[in-house]
């Protein structure tokens, strides 16, 4: 616990000053900043060499953290959640105090709970969501470790968390596209 301990003070002091951070997420290791932070995520984004219209998701740790992130969370969304073991990200109309750069063309943005450790600690210091995207150049695929996370990702960032960098990550989250008229369409299971 310490170890996590230490690797969030140092990974929360590098995303105050609007740094990046390499990380391990619920699923697969991850590039993430402050979501509020425009300029951070841009960084983000030249690094991926990903086109700003190809949204990026956002991480919370809890309904107070999701309301504050959206205008309207339809009911189904916290059925999802309940009902599955496996990460789902939700993309949800509406987003609000977010970054521009963050908002998908229609107004949209993805949005994960997350329960594991260093990730939810981070969250619960930062008290605003963290961006979250595969540790990937755009169009290349996504690394299933730490070790296969290319070296222009790697020294492109702030800060790399010392965690997890033996272990195999898991598969991507399911992505579910939840409307607010209630339309429903699954993009990756």
């Amino acid at each position: 616990m310490e170890e996590i301990n230490k690797a969030v003070h140092e990974a929360l002091s590098i995303i105050e000053k609007g740094g990046i951070i390499l990380y391990p997420t619920d699923t697969v290791w991850g590039l993430g900043c402050d979501a509020t932070n425009a300029d951070a995520v841009k960084r983000i984004y030249d690094l991926k060499r990903r086109e700003e219209q190809k949204s990026m998701i956002v991480l919370v740790n809890g309904d107070r953290m999701l309301y504050n992130t959206f205008n309207h969370i339809p009911e189904v969304a916290f059925d999802i959640w309940d009902n599955t073991d496996k990460p789902t990200t939700l993309i949800l109309d509406d987003p609000r105090n977010i970054a521009k750069n963050l908002v998908a063309p229609d107004n949209s943005l993805g949005v994960r709970m997350v329960k594991k450790p260093f990730v939810y600690k981070l969250l619960e210091r930062m008290k605003k969501p963290l961006v979250s995207t595969s540790a990937n150049i755009s169009g290349f695929p996504t690394p299933s470790s730490f070790a296969e996370i290319d070296y222009r990702i790697i020294s492109g960032v702030d800060y790399v968390v010392p965690l997890e960098q033996d272990q195999k990550c898991n598969k991507p989250s399911t992505i579910i596209k939840l409307q607010n008229d209630l339309q429903v369409k699954i993009i990756r299971k």
